[in-house]
């Protein structure tokens, strides 16, 4: 009887483990989904932006390409607060304004990649990348309206 006692309480540790390294996982699952939607966000944010600001290419690009740009340095303060790991020297998020052609019409690109890296992990990355078709307003092709 006590050999029945003891293997009833061997199984039932075992699966108690069992339930905790599952609590362990999904909890980590969930800190790397919210990871995830905060870096969506914040690139979806300086998009955003974009899109409400200037259309002149030199402005933009000025303004939002990294590591120089005045509104990146502020949105990139964001970035700091919301994501682990981010700092000047690692895991600082790039962004890319550029003119490209697309289908005749002059476009502006803008590709962002968010970095982040949580403790014990490796990093992990969030790249977007979206095009502002235009029509050419001025004859250097830099300014544009959409």
């Amino acid at each position: 009887m006590l050999l029945e006692a003891l293997i009833g309480l061997l199984i039932f540790s075992v699966g108690i483990l069992a339930v905790i390294g599952l609590q362990a996982l999904s909890i980590k699952s969930v800190a790397d989904a919210k990871f995830r939607a905060d870096a969506a966000m914040l690139a979806n944010e300086l998009i955003g932006n974009v899109w409400t600001n200037s259309k002149s290419l030199g402005t933009l690009q000025t303004t939002y390409n990294s590591p120089g740009g005045t509104y990146y340095a502020t949105w990139l303060a964001n970035v700091r607060n919301e994501l682990p790991g981010v700092t000047a020297s690692s895991n600082a998020p790039t962004v890319t304004v550029s003119q490209v052609a697309a289908g005749g019409l002059n476009a502006i690109q803008v590709a962002v990649t968010v970095r982040w890296q949580a403790p014990g992990e490796s990093a992990h990355s969030y790249s977007t990348l979206t095009q502002l078709n235009c029509t050419v307003t001025d004859a250097l092709g830099t300014a544009c309206s959409w």
